[in-house]
């Protein structure tokens, strides 16, 4: 194991610790509002595809379209972030978001399919941005704090993802105040959140996280020579006001090349040289490829068990609401209990929790598979499969971060979001054509497969390498 990964080069000084402090203030904020802009596409992005097309073959490609612009824009906003700050990558991806919520309003007014398959694409850059957040607070974060500061961002975005799939209920009213149609108000709902999210990373991310950590990381190397060097210190907070850390000079930002390969591939050659960071990397793509293939086929099994086509949903609004609620309780628990996730990731190993995780995955799949007629079942296996989600996200985001150099965590960040997300996209897409196959239950059965295999594979891999706790 290198035994500089995991660990920082830098002491952290009261002013960093202030920023960290900050930082995750900020962060966690914006995570309220723009979860917020993802539920309506979550709720609804399965049943829109449907009644637009015509072909229930469709009813996964709006999920797939937003996972999918999730994984195109992750490794460029990775670059962005490394060359402009975290401040401009996250700020850039959810004005991206903010385009496609309009668009996604555009085609349930003019109920054109491909227009909503757009709108989706672009959603998925704010769904990018809610991701890559979790890692920006690690770029200040103390070691041995590094899984709770992860996790408590990533719980941030519980408000605004469990009230998102209900906004489909006040959607429908604010539709009936505009004279527009009944599915477009959510989608407006979810706009106005992501945009307030937008303007509080724009305005609130400063000093920026990233590029503060550039500049104590370029003081404590220092140049040479002793009154050098004590500049050096004083510019990075250790005796200077917070006008000189907002001061982040232009040379700071350049990465070393340590990493070898392209922008798109350098991540990977990262990853590749760490056991326990390739770990980290199966347990993601597992965890949210399994994650989005069966929570977005959920709503469409429900609308069946319920008797009720597509095209009669809005004389139905106890399906509606039913299932509403159902992908609330499953946001919930992908979200509600992250900072003891990540609390249990510090103090016994991200790799243990890795594991756990996905195990409660696999429990998820046994519910819905076994009993899918039973819709506490239902219920209950989507809430398992969002537990199982937190728990190998967080750990798994952890143990990445732990098991590299801080020069390699960047791209390998970047290449894991969009890793992951194109597993989601794949898996979203390939999920409504074995649905149509073997209906809910036999999907359900080729995800417990799938889990099953990659704990096989996780528990092989941390076993050659080793991660320390903190």
């Amino acid at each position: 194991m290198n035994e500089n990964a995991g660990t920082d080069v830098i002491p952290l000084n009261p002013r960093a610790r202030e920023v960290q402090r900050h930082t995750v203030a900020v962060l966690g904020s914006a995570q309220v509002f723009s979860g917020l802009g993802n539920g309506a596409t979550l709720s609804l992005g399965s049943i829109l595809a449907v009644d637009l097309s015509g072909a229930e073959a469709t009813a996964g490609l709006v999920n797939t379209g937003m996972t999918l612009g999730s994984a195109v824009v992750s490794i460029p906003l990775a670059q962005l972030a490394l060359s402009r700050g975290r401040r401009v990558a996250l700020g850039a991806g959810l004005a991206a978001g903010l385009v496609g919520q309009a668009l996604m309003v555009t085609a349930v007014l003019t109920r054109a399919f491909p227009v909503l398959l757009l709108g989706a694409f672009l959603v998925g850059f704010g769904a990018a941005v809610n991701l890559q957040a979790r890692f920006a607070v690690t770029d200040l974060a103390e070691p041995r704090h590094r899984g709770r500061d992860l996790s408590l961002v990533v719980w941030a975005v519980t408000v605004g993802a469990v009230l998102g799939p209900n906004m489909v209920g006040p959607g429908a009213v604010l539709s009936g105040w505009l004279g527009i149609p009944a599915h477009a108000g959510p989608f407006l709902i979810s706009g106005a959140g992501m945009l307030v999210g937008w303007l509080i990373i724009l305005l609130g991310l400063r000093p920026d996280p990233l590029l503060l950590r550039r500049e104590l990381e370029a003081a404590a190397a220092g140049p040479v020579g002793d009154e050098a060097g004590e500049d050096s210190t004083n510019a990075a907070g250790t005796g200077a006001g917070p006008g000189a850390v907002e001061t982040v000079v232009e040379p700071v930002r350049a990465v070393a090349p340590s990493v070898p390969g392209n922008r798109w591939t350098a991540g990977w050659h990262a990853i590749r040289r760490h056991p326990s960071a390739l770990a980290a990397l199966v347990s993601v793509i597992t965890a949210h490829a399994v994650m989005v293939g069966l929570m977005s086929m959920t709503p469409l099994h429900l609308q069946h068990q319920a008797g009720v086509a597509s095209s009669e949903l809005g004389q139905h609004p106890d399906t509606v609401v039913l299932i509403g609620f159902t992908i609330s309780l499953h946001v919930a628990g992908m979200y509600a209990l992250s900072p003891l996730m990540g609390v249990l990731a510090d103090r016994c190993g991200p790799a243990r929790i890795v594991s756990a995780g996905l195990v409660t995955l696999l429990a998820a799949t046994a519910f819905t598979g076994l009993l899918p007629g039973e819709h506490w079942a239902v219920v209950t296996g989507l809430v398992l499969l969002g537990l199982g989600w937190s728990a190998t996200t967080v750990a798994g985001s952890t143990l990445l971060v732990a098991a590299l150099t801080p020069e390699e965590r960047i791209p390998a960040q970047g290449f894991s979001d969009a890793a992951m997300s194109l597993a989601a996209a794949v898996g979203s897409v390939l999920a409504g054509l074995v649905m149509g196959w073997i209906d809910y239950a036999g999907l359900s059965a080729l995800l417990g497969v799938i889990v099953l295999a990659s704990l096989a594979g996780v528990v092989s891999l941390v076993r050659r390498q080793p991660v320390p706790t903190a």
